[in-house]
Parts: C-alpha cells; structure tokens; sequence
C-alpha cells in the first residue's frame, strides 16, 4: 500500500476507533450509545438551524487548522494560533466600531485589521525563532496568555465604559446576513464560509504553486539543506509564521464579525485556536483534509449540545470522542504498522 493511502487511511481509522472507544464508554457506563449518536446527528443536521450552527461553528475551525498547518508545513509548531485569534477578534470589533464607513469598505477594512493583528502577533515568535533560536512553542504559549490579558484590558478601559464587553459592531462592518439567516431559520450563519473556503485555495496555491511555498516547505523540511541552496532561511521562517499568523487573526474576525458582534472580556481561552492543532493533526496538515477534519469537529461541537437534552448523555462524552480521535491519530505510528502487518499477511 502506497504512502499517500496509508496517510489517507490513518485518520479514517482513527475517526472510526474514536468513535468505537467512545461508544463503549458510553454502554459502561450505562448510556444508550444509539439514542446518543442519533441526538448528536440532530443536534448537527436535524434542521436548517442546527445546519446553520454547525456551518457557523466550521468557519473558525477551518481557518484555525489552516494556521496551525501552515506554520506545521513549513517545519514550526504555532501553539499560539488561540492568542493570535484573540487579537484578530479584538482588532476587528475595534474597527467595526469605531468607523463609520460604507459596507463595501467597512467590512474588508475590518478584516484587513484582524489579519493583519494575528500576523503582527505571529511575527513576534517568528522573529526570536529566526534571529535568536528561541523555541517557537515555548514563545507562542506565553503570548496566549499576553493577548488574553491585553485584549481584556483593552476592551475594559477603550471600548467600553469599565463593562466587560464592546459596543456592538456596526451593521456596515457584519459578517451576519439576513437572507443567510432566514434561509437557516435565523441561526448565526454568516458569510464567513466564503472567506475560509478562499483561505483553502490560497494556501493551497501558496504551498503547491509558487517559488515561495516550494521555498517555505524546503525549509521545513532542512534548513541546512535550504541554506546551502541559497534559500533565505530567516526570511522563510518569519514568514511562514506571519502568514500562520493572518489564518488565525482571520479566525478571530470570524467569531467578532460573525458569530458574536462584539468582543467582550474573557474568563478563559476561547479553545477554537486549541482545537485547531486538533483539525490540523486529523487532516494530515492538507488544505482538504483539514476541510473535512473541521466539518467533523464543527459536527462535533455543535451536536453535542443536543445530547443531554433529546437522550440525556453528557455532551462531555463527545470531548472524550475527539480526545480519543486525536490519541489515535497521534499515534499513527501503531496504525500504520497494523496495516503494514494485514499487507504482509495479503501478500502471503
């Protein structure tokens, strides 16, 4: 069996085992798995809200998954995508409230912002990992909790009179869409799915089809290699973390623009940035694969929420599904000699 099938074969069984692992905890301990499974459907695809929801809940997971893959491509781990799409949110509504401007400029404006927020903010590890070899992870994590706290700040003392959430953005600068919202029975479905579909192609023209992503992966790849080639391999690694960096900021105008329409103080992290290194794993770091890997995790979330009501099982249960489907899929190495194994036995 070739490389490139076991890579596609390696998620699907672990997708599958996930599901097998979750199920039997569910029968232990002493739930009806299939009554379960059937409130996750409906609580997923049940009707045009809950399609909407989970439509809404895709977009961020996507562009998220797209930032941690990037960054994976090109041989660096950005933990910090949560912190980057925490600064997108807030540069985002900040503009989205503080301009009056027309739709047609107001809302790319306020995208460009979050973008170009998460980029400043990815620049910053990429920076010290280039210049000084300071370990991305080790900076990215810090700067999570710097944006959580800032972006806190911010919204406390700058956009908003010592409340803990933001003016609402104007119309002008909303991502919502009334005809979106009357076709998904008024779920927060926005036109965001536009913006994350043609951050796929773009990544995927960037990586497949130009100097500079052949560039990027080369370095990911070897750097002493991409050296001796003459390859620019500071330049390379600040710039894949920057362009990392506008996935997630992009992320976080979702969720601002979007979803909720303001920025308000955060007790926590908002854990899509999390999930993407999730998304990003379960897709095998391809622009397609972490399309499917987010429309599965999106299904997740959203159809979980249902579980509790229509069959009474802890949506927490479905935490452990994705857990377990990010175990096995991190354990690929097991998958992989399994199916080595059940080759050799085909060939004898």
């Amino acid at each position: 069996m070739s490389n490139r099938m076991q890579n596609i074969l390696i998620p699907i069984i672990a997708v599958l085992l996930g599901i097998i692992v979750g199920t039997i905890l569910m029968i232990v301990t002493g739930y009806d798995a299939i009554a379960g499974f059937i409130a996750l459907w409906n609580g997923a695809f049940g009707d045009v809200y809950f399609f909407g929801e989970t439509v809404r809940q895709i977009i961020p997971y996507i562009l998220a998954g797209l930032a941690v893959a990037f960054a994976f491509k090109t041989g660096l781990f950005n933990i910090g995508v949560e912190g980057q799409l925490i600064v997108g949110w807030l540069a985002a509504v900040w503009v989205g409230v503080a301009f009056e401007l027309p739709k047609i400029i107001h809302l790319p404006l306020a995208v460009l912002a979050a973008a170009l927020a998460g980029a400043i903010w990815a620049f910053i590890p990429g920076f010290l990992k280039a210049q000084y070899r300071v370990h991305e992870v080790i900076v990215t994590i810090m700067l999570n909790y710097t944006a959580l706290h800032i972006t806190n700040y911010i919204i406390r003392t700058k956009l908003s009179e010592g409340s803990d959430s933001s003016d609402p953005i104007a119309e002008t600068a909303s991502l919502r869409s009334p005809l979106l919202e009357s076709l998904t029975d008024y779920s927060r479905m926005h036109w965001g799915i536009v913006i994350a579909i043609i951050a796929v192609i773009i990544m995927w023209f960037i990586l497949e089809k130009t100097t500079r992503g052949f560039e990027l992966k080369a370095v990911g790849l070897n750097q002493h290699a991409s050296n001796y080639a003459g390859m620019n391999v500071k330049k390379n690694i600040i710039l894949s973390m920057v362009i990392s960096g506008v996935f997630a900021g992009l992320a976080g105008a979702m969720e601002g623009l979007g979803t909720f329409g303001y920025a308000a103080v955060k007790s926590g992290f908002t854990g899509v940035g999390f999930d993407g290194i999730a998304v990003a794993l379960l897709g095998a770091n391809s622009p397609i694969g972490i399309v499917l890997a987010a429309i599965l995790f999106g299904s997740l979330k959203v159809g979980a929420l249902n579980m509790p009501l229509e069959a009474g099982v802890p949506n927490e249960l479905v935490d452990i599904i994705i857990a377990l489907i990010v175990f096995f899929v991190a354990s690929s190495y097991m998958i992989r000699l399994l199916i080595r194994k059940i080759n050799k036995k085909g060939v004898k």
